[in-house]
């Protein structure tokens, strides 16, 4: 029952993961407590938040976070933040000419990011801008300290963000630190000209003044560290962050040895003014990012909502409760923010907490480093109901979906396998049942939640080695997170056992259970397969000879597709779930 704090640097590589992190980031800021006579909560804060000062002696609280992204993609936040702003002495201008000014006019802010500033000043919203008392409040991590959070928690304006939100600090809730934000000039985030949009472009970055800034980054922000476990990188995989990421990874696996190295590749829908040639480059940067990514990282794990990372994607995931728009980031970002919330759970808990580097241990057996995802978001469970009720509900199927575009073999073949149940808050997670009364089903008749996780998991992959955890506490929902669930759930994100009557407003969901899976089996074999033939199939001197212009060399790039080739292999079982050695597969090539 350790309380040790095993600390966590977040990475954040590229615009789509910081749509990710930031909503992940407000995720986790919403359910600080302020309150010392509350009791600790479950999830220990301190793993990926610092406690700072100000110049003025303020104490402040931010994310041990470094964010890279390219000019222009910052909008109105400032890059150094407001947090440590010294004011500026006039006397240190010394030119006695003239002066002439040229100054842009600002960004618009949004009616979100207009009342947070409100807020910050101090300044009193309108009354009609805040829940009513017949509103239901959380029980548990409530917070009852009047800050600038909790405020914020009260408001009730809808914010509809979906057309004004064009960059992630647009929907940005926290302070950052000045060290957190380093903007990449040589590459424009808007714009046709001086785009990062091949792998080598990204590879080639990661030199001179833009591998010194973040080693200093780095070094300020891990020598504050007394039990540093690792790092959580988040990086996209479409686009020249693929090859900056894999340079990174690399650095952090040759400086910090030992710890973990959890990278997150993720990929949105769809992008905004795309073209064949572009798809193509998704492709291929998608190919070399998860071989090279997952080389230098604990375990690598792609993920996405898209049906697919090949030029012609099935359809996006859909979710029985949740009406997201594929195509805004600021939607499909929030659903996989909330995956993540769950799914890195483990290195994140207070007591029984699971260091980084066991839990990739757990899933990266003989070598395999890619895994796969999976999410019920939210988890379906009716209000008043128990887990066993719950899991009943879905003995033919599981209940998540796909969220690393693998489709789950339904064979029960599985190398390795952790599960996170989070946010049954309120929830009985057994049965009770009376003396003498049968059960319903075997889960009903188990002492205990894991138990009842346990042997439902177990029903579907009974042989597969399975870890796993039960968080209470829920991923709290407060503004901007979008309102994207169904008029099906109620406020605390459970099933309703009743219709809502006709014309009734759906209720503001303040939190949601999310239950997640990670696995390493066969079905990464025919997701990185996938991979290698799409790349493999294109003659690429011809169909896209600039792709190859900043690297890799025309031999390295082959060599690597040849990797990913054995990579895919490691996956590969018969039907009795042994594997299978080189000499015996050489004729299904």
């Amino acid at each position: 029952m350790s309380s040790v704090c095993r600390e966590v640097v977040t990475l954040q590589l590229g615009h789509y993961s910081n749509f990710v992190g930031t909503h992940w980031w407000n995720l986790q800021d919403a359910s600080l407590s302020y309150n010392p006579e509350m009791p600790p909560g479950e999830i220990q804060s301190d793993v990926v938040f610092r406690e700072g000062q100000t110049l003025g002696g303020h104490v402040t609280y931010t994310p041990r976070l470094i964010a890279m992204d390219l000019k222009g993609s910052l909008r109105t936040l400032r890059q150094e933040g407001s947090l440590y702003d010294a004011s500026r002495d006039p006397s240190a201008v010394t030119w006695e000419g003239n002066l002439m000014m040229h100054e842009e006019s600002p960004h618009a802010k949004n009616s979100f990011l207009e009342d947070l500033d409100k807020l910050d000043k101090g300044e009193i919203l309108a009354q009609a801008d805040f829940l009513s008392s017949s509103q239901p409040h959380c029980s548990a991590d409530s917070v009852s300290v009047d800050t600038v959070n909790s405020r914020l928690d009260r408001i009730q304006k809808g914010y509809r963000l979906e057309s004004s939100v064009k960059v992630w600090s647009d929907f940005l809730r926290i302070h950052l630190h000045p060290r957190t934000i380093s903007v990449i000039h040589q590459y424009n985030h808007d714009g046709e000209a001086h785009r990062l949009e091949a792998f080598g472009q990204g590879e080639a970055l990661l030199q001179g003044s833009v591998l010194e800034d973040l080693e200093d980054r780095l070094h300020f922000f891990v020598e504050e560290c007394d039990y540093l476990q690792g790092f959580q990188v988040l990086c996209d995989l479409a686009d020249g962050f693929a090859g900056l990421g894999s340079k990174v990874t690399e650095m952090l696996q040759d400086s910090y040895g030992g710890r973990g190295i959890l990278t997150w590749g993720l990929v949105p829908v769809s992008h905004p003014n795309s073209t064949p040639m572009k798809d193509l480059y998704h492709l291929l940067n998608c190919t070399l990012g998860t071989l090279h990514l997952a080389s230098h990282s604990s375990f690598f794990c792609p993920l996405t909502l898209r049906g697919g990372l090949g030029r012609r994607p099935s359809s996006p995931v859909a979710f029985p409760h949740l009406n997201y728009d594929p195509s805004l980031w600021y939607h499909s970002s929030s659903v996989l923010a909330l995956a993540l919330d769950a799914l890195t759970v483990p290195y994140r808990l207070r007591n029984n907490s699971v260091p980084m580097w066991q839990v990739a241990d757990a899933l990266t057996m003989s070598g395999r480093k890619v895994v796969a995802a999976y999410g019920a978001v939210p988890f379906p469970m009716m209000h008043g109901s128990s887990l066993p009720d719950a899991l009943s509900a879905y003995s033919e199927s599981l209940p998540w979906k796909p969220l690393s575009t693998c489709s789950e073999p339904g064979d029960g073949q599985c190398y390795g396998q952790w599960a996170t149940l989070k946010g049954f808050e309120g929830q009985r997670p057994i049965s009770s049942l009376a003396p003498g009364t049968q059960p319903l089903t075997p889960l009903h008749s188990l002492h205990s939640g894991e138990d009842v996780l346990a042997s439902y998991i177990r029903s579907f992959y009974p042989t597969a080695p399975l870890a796993l955890q039960l968080v209470s506490t829920p991923s709290k929902l407060t503004p901007p997170f979008p309102q994207i669930f169904s008029q099906s759930l109620c406020a605390q994100g459970f099933l309703q056992s009743q219709s809502l009557p006709p014309g009734s407003p759906a209720p503001v969901v303040s939190s949601v259970p999310v239950m997640t899976s990670l696995q390493s089996g066969p079905a990464l074999n025919p997701w990185l397969s996938e991979l290698h033939r799409g790349a493999s199939a294109l003659d690429i001197r011809r169909v896209a000879p600039s792709f190859l212009s900043h690297g890799p060399e025309m031999a390295d790039y082959q060599e690597a597709l040849e990797q990913l080739r054995l990579l895919a292999r490691c996956y590969r079982d018969d039907s009795s779930g042994v594997m299978r050695s080189s000499s015996e597969e050489e004729d299904d090539d």
